[in-house]
């Protein structure tokens, strides 16, 4: 059964470690706090899809870069944005992890909530889903991009997965 949380529990662990927390990154240590959180846009359904638990894979031609556990900022917006520096107002409907990254494979179809099968893409797994209960605007840009995490600070959470 899922269970709310009356702030954002993200926020509240990047402050309270940052001091304290470093990640290995090629042979040099980082402070968490210097360590922007990413934000990805995804069209209208899927997103909303993917915060209810119904959509557990991505289907991307491209290879995610982002560390084992990293939260992410899933941006629900209405058109493909299809070119470098294109964005618009888009919601924020969730907060997810991702797992294993692998060739998307016909039997994929399902968990992603796809229409069809193509060879050559990739399929993310979503490994951890916090539903954001109050969805905000926010901006959304194309692929992985930076935001202020201060945003956070008033999400209600849920944990679906």
């Amino acid at each position: 059964m899922p269970v709310a949380t009356h702030s954002s529990p993200i926020v509240l662990h990047r402050q309270l470690c940052a001091k304290d927390v470093h990640y290995e990154h090629h042979d040099m240590l980082i402070n968490i706090d210097e360590i922007p959180m990413k934000a990805l846009s995804i069209v209208r359904p899927a997103g909303t899809r993917i915060a209810n638990g119904l959509k557990t894979l991505e289907i991307r031609r491209w290879k995610p870069d982002v560390r084992t556990g990293e939260e992410i900022l899933l941006v629900e917006n209405e058109h493909f944005l299809t070119t470098d520096g294109q964005g618009e107002v888009g919601t924020a409907v969730a907060i997810i992890t991702l797992g294993d990254i692998r060739e998307f494979r016909q039997e994929d179809i399902l968990e992603a909530c796809a229409s069809y099968y193509e060879a050559g893409w990739f399929a993310w797994e979503i490994k951890t889903i916090k539903k954001i209960e109050n969805p905000f605007p926010i901006r959304a840009e194309r692929k992985f991009y930076e935001i202020d995490d201060s945003v956070l600070n008033s999400a209600r959470l849920i944990r679906v997965r």
